[in-house]
């Protein structure tokens, strides 16, 4: 008979966790400073306190120390995102909001690793090119899926559901380009504004919810395009 296996220790999952944590916060820093060829595993364990010994017992290489960073900035993301999206009892409005601010204050919290990981993508083997291109398609497909949801119901303007996304995803992104680390309580902030703006971008006009009948508020929005389109004809 085979043994069950040891139970793993909570606080050494812990303390994994942080060096990790620490090990990739400080690999990105001189990956910044120094760019990635430039940087040596020698450096990080020197950034970090630890020996190359030690370092090993957490990253293999370089290269691991970049496929955590692509996880952590693309599929985290992308599942967390289908999770949101897969909640039907929420209304397209706010599945949308949620997903632009999870997305936004990603970016607000950890702009230097978004910053650099675009900036190494030249750097980056063939695996993880093929690993984070899938999964920024995967973010791309919940905000065109969520959107079209929304149009579908008369919540949305009629809108090309790809172009509206990419514009959503991009200003979502940028933030990790104009917003320096501040405090909690600020990137929060940033991120519920970033989120109220992607909603307003695609919400049908006198429409602040999904509540009612959905065939008569694509109804009631057919008027209001016939009463534009009338009024663009007579100017």
């Amino acid at each position: 008979m085979t043994s069950d296996p040891a139970p793993r220790n909570p606080r050494s999952t812990t303390r994994r966790d942080l060096v990790e944590g620490q090990i990739i916060a400080e690999a990105t820093r001189l990956f910044a400073e120094r760019g990635f060829a430039g940087t040596s595993l020698k450096d990080i364990a020197e950034a970090t306190g630890l020996t190359r010994p030690a370092l090993y017992h957490y990253v293999r290489s370089k290269d691991d120390i970049l496929a955590k960073l692509v996880t952590e900035l693309a599929e985290l993301p992308a599942q967390a995102l289908r999770a949101v999206n897969a909640e039907k009892k929420l209304s397209a409005s706010e599945r949308l909001r949620r997903m632009a601010r999870a997305v936004a204050l990603l970016q607000a919290t950890g702009p230097a690793k978004f910053q650099l990981l675009i900036r190494s993508e030249a750097d980056l083997p063939p695996d993880l090119v093929k690993r984070y291109t899938e999964s920024r398609r995967k973010v791309l497909r919940e905000f065109v899926g969520v959107i079209e949801a929304g149009t579908s119901s008369g919540a949305f303007r009629a809108v090309d559901a790809r172009i509206a996304a990419l514009s959503i995803i991009g200003q979502c992104n940028w933030v990790a380009w104009w917003h320096h680390d501040g405090t909690p309580e600020e990137n929060e902030r940033v991120a519920d504004e970033i989120a109220d703006l992607a909603v307003a971008s695609v919400l049908a006009a006198g429409d602040d919810a999904v509540d009612g009948d959905p065939r008569r508020r694509s109804l009631a929005r057919l008027r209001r395009e016939l009463d534009y389109l009338e009024q663009v004809i007579d100017d």
